[in-house]
């Protein structure tokens, strides 16, 4: 060991990490020999977690606060090395900081379009994109499982794994949920909600908390999207001859404005030829050729007979005409229809009173003999 070696081993060490990368989520404190001294002061700050590992083996857990490394708070590595009382030697030992906060936006998407089946457009491919944020949720855990012996371990070491997961399940959810295309845009909140719950016991196995997934688009392929765009345009233009004619009195006008051009003028004056015998037309069309219906048929009337104080009907007048042949109704009869005030007898009625025979006038008087005429 040299001189400075010796010199800086008398002085009490100072352990601690300020994180200025804003991506590392562990790093192992690096020192000479990994030598700690007896009783050097362990600064944790908040957003902190720190770990003693011992020959390979994780030992004393330390949250935010500062510590003074004796046996009375190392009691993992007391029992692990057998200090006996009084022990002020220094010691071999690795440090190891874990950020907790959240890392936040770190990206997912579909490298490879991802088939469905959709109930309107029939076999699509979908391509989905989003953000996600994940904190170390169980530290011994995730140095165990993931980070090894990596002194200094970021997102990127673990993005592309966390990627392939994500994408994994959210393949299977979306082809479950039979969501219409066009509906999916309605439904992002449940799906990363749904999602963000399905993946979180897989995210756990690695000592990691995913506290938040957001599917931000879900798109068709680029062709398909423009037939879309153009499929929309037309139920947005509505009438094609009237879209045609409005855009032909449009160029009209444009030609109009910009009189200067020998070519605008040629197809303004074609546009105008073309608009006037469209118009001319129009208002030569004869008013006779225009289709006309007959006017309805006039409403049949029926009538109500009043038989032994009873109203009877209705019946038409076809069936009434009968009755007075047949003698049923008689000139005395009473009758009622939507044209009569009240009750009438059916000579009365002009349409029935040829249907009664005439009743001959009385006959004269006799005269006597002597009676002079």
């Amino acid at each position: 060991m040299g001189i400075l070696d010796k010199l800086f081993g008398e002085f009490v060490d100072v352990i601690e990490w300020l994180d200025d990368s804003g991506d590392t989520m562990v790093y192992r404190f690096e020192r000479y020999g990994n030598e700690i001294k007896y009783g050097a002061k362990l600064t944790v700050r908040e957003s902190q977690v720190a770990i003693l590992v011992n020959e390979g083996r994780a030992a004393d857990y330390f949250e935010p606060g500062m510590y003074e490394l004796k046996t009375s708070n190392m009691p993992i590595m007391t029992t692990l090395e057998n200090w006996p009382h009084g022990f002020e030697s220094p010691f071999k030992a690795e440090v190891y900081f874990f950020n907790m906060h959240r890392f936040v936006d770190l990206k997912w998407g579909t490298k490879n379009p991802v088939m469905l089946r959709d109930k309107e457009f029939g076999a699509v491919r979908l391509r989905a994109f989003g953000t996600y944020c994940v904190r170390i949720q169980d530290p011994l855990t995730f140095i165990k499982e993931i980070v090894g012996t990596n002194g200094h371990f970021r997102t990127e070491d673990i993005t592309d794994q966390l990627r392939n997961l994500i994408l994994s399940r959210f393949a299977n959810i979306l082809g479950e949920s039979n969501i219409p295309v066009l509906d999916l845009a309605a439904n992002y909140d449940d799906l990363s909600e749904y999602i963000t719950a399905k993946i979180a016991p897989e995210f756990q196995e690695y000592g990691l908390e995913i506290t938040k997934l957001l599917v931000e688009n879900i798109s068709l392929p680029q062709s398909v999207e423009e037939a879309l765009d153009r499929r929309t345009s037309m139920g947005v233009i509505g009438n094609l001859r009237d879209y045609t004619e409005f855009q032909a009195a449009e160029a009209m006008k444009a030609a109009a404005e910009n009189p200067s051009g020998g070519a605008s003028e040629g197809i303004g004056m074609g546009m105008g030829f073309a608009m006037a015998n469209k118009m001319g037309e129009s208002l030569s069309t004869p008013q006779s050729q225009t289709p006309t219906s007959p006017p309805p048929l006039p409403a049949r009337l029926n009538y109500y007979v009043a038989v032994n104080g009873q109203q009877t009907g209705p019946i038409s007048v076809t069936e009434l005409i009968d009755k007075i042949k047949s003698g049923s109704v008689t000139s005395d009869t009473l009758i009622w229809n939507q044209k009569l005030v009240e009750w009438t007898a059916a000579s009365k009625v002009p349409e029935l009173a040829s249907h009664f025979s005439p009743s001959p006038p009385p006959l004269p008087t006799n005269k006597s003999p002597d009676q002079k005429i």
